[in-house]
């Protein structure tokens, strides 16, 4: 990820805003990472689902059945349920309500776009590193908690999140558009850690 993550920012600095921004477009390369990248955590949930159903805490369960939910929804919204894939029009109805004509619930409202990323992007960067740093230098955590709190390992990742957002806010603050569609590679990151997350969380308990 640290070497992705430096490629993106040489990337940014020396190719044209045009050339990045079709990379970050609708159906392109780093919308469809997206995708791959939630599918394997969705399928990475469902396994913890069938892990822990028997042998570990209710709060465990319902964490996985939380995560299978989200993935499931998300990976669904990032490709229009399919309409990136196969074309079908969107329909007079979804024309109306979708700000981009397509046949997604996330740009039908804020409430289903920025502001259920905006928690996640919290959770990833407070929840990622202040919990990992917490308890590594012995800060007395809730224990219930215990079983779902993300490692010390995956610091660097919601460290990377919190890089992008910070860099971007600055950019954007002084006048300069540094980043083509900044959103998008957040999202990436975010996809990533949540990806790796599950994993772990798994194997931690099985």
């Amino acid at each position: 990820p640290l070497i992705f993550l430096a490629g993106e920012i040489i990337a940014e600095a020396v190719f044209p805003y045009s050339v990045m921004n079709s990379l970050h477009s609708e159906n392109g390369p780093v919308e469809l990472a997206q995708f791959v990248i939630l599918v394997l955590a969705f399928f990475m949930a469902l396994r913890g689902i069938y892990d822990v159903m028997r042998t570990k805490p209710p709060l465990l369960l319902s964490w996985f059945c939380l995560a299978a939910l989200g993935c499931f929804y998300v990976a669904g919204e990032e490709i229009s349920w399919g309409q990136h894939f196969f074309g079908w029009s969107s329909g007079e109805f979804w024309t109306e309500i979708n700000d981009q004509a397509e046949t997604n619930l996330h740009n039908t409202s804020s409430w289903l776009d920025q502001k259920p990323r905006l928690i996640l992007e919290i959770g990833v960067m407070l929840g990622g590193i202040l919990i990992p740093l917490f308890m590594r230098i012995k800060v007395s955590l809730p224990k219930l908690f215990t079983p779902i709190y993300p490692p010390f390992l995956l610091v660097p990742i919601a460290g990377m999140v919190l890089f992008l957002k910070l860099t971007d806010i600055i950019f954007e603050a002084v006048g300069i558009y540094f980043y083509a569609r900044a959103s998008e590679i957040i999202e990436l990151f975010l996809f990533y850690y949540i990806l790796l997350y599950l994993i772990y969380i798994r194997a931690r308990h099985v």
